[in-house]
């Protein structure tokens, strides 16, 4: 007896469709008359739709599902298609490379977003808004300490960090607080008890139950 296991068959571009609708379009290759290959990528397209209805809040939601279905056969379907098809070797293309900034990070459970935000508050003017932005930075370092290192800090150690990391440009309105672990980590919740009663309770449900049984 022999078993049908999906290693074994042909490779599908598009997974998420599904076999059935890989087969479908297998199928619709086969047939000779045009018009009637258009009709059947049309059903196609529609079963493609209610089995995907996310894409239904894409703007090119139906020239998403055209193009996938020159995808799925392989790009050798003859149709009508209402949109261009898409062109093979921009799919073989490997995509751009993302540009990172390179170089060390100074401080690593602070992270590379820390520094970026530093150097941008760096740059603002004196006002309000600068304040507001560093105490929100500051408040963010303290948080990603305690969660790397797992341990409590001094805000004295916060604000000297961020001090070295804007060359001396970033300073702490005076007065301004800074928060506290609890407030910045969330506190795991406390289980309710379960089970039988302890303690006083249990003892009184005791002599309760022995005095009752005496009369």
């Amino acid at each position: 007896m022999g078993y049908d296991y999906n290693t074994q068959r042909k490779r599908m571009a598009l997974p998420e469709y599904g076999r059935n609708v890989q087969k479908m379009v297998d199928h619709v290759k086969t047939i000779e008359d045009r018009d009637e290959r258009n009709r059947a990528a049309k059903t196609i397209i529609q079963i493609m739709g209610n089995l995907n209805p996310h894409l239904r809040d894409e703007g090119d939601f139906k020239h998403k599902l055209w193009d996938h279905l020159a995808l799925i056969a392989g790009f050798d379907l003859e149709i009508d298609s209402p949109y261009p098809m898409p062109e093979k070797a921009k799919f073989k293309e490997k995509p751009n490379q993302i540009p990172y900034k390179q170089g060390d990070i100074r401080f690593l459970h602070y992270g590379r977003l820390i520094e970026l935000m530093i150097d941008a508050a760096s740059e603002m003017e004196e006002g309000e808004e600068k304040e507001y932005l560093t105490t929100l930075i500051v408040n963010q370092m303290k948080k990603s300490y305690v969660t790397w290192n797992r341990s409590q800090v001094a805000d004295e150690v916060i604000i000297g960090d961020m001090t070295q990391l804007s060359g001396g440009k970033l300073k702490m309105t005076e007065g301004v607080r800074i928060l506290e672990v609890k407030e910045l980590l969330p506190q795991p919740k406390k289980k309710p008890m379960q089970g039988k009663p302890h303690g006083k309770q249990q003892n009184k449900q005791y002599i309760k139950k022995k005095s009752h049984n005496r009369h």
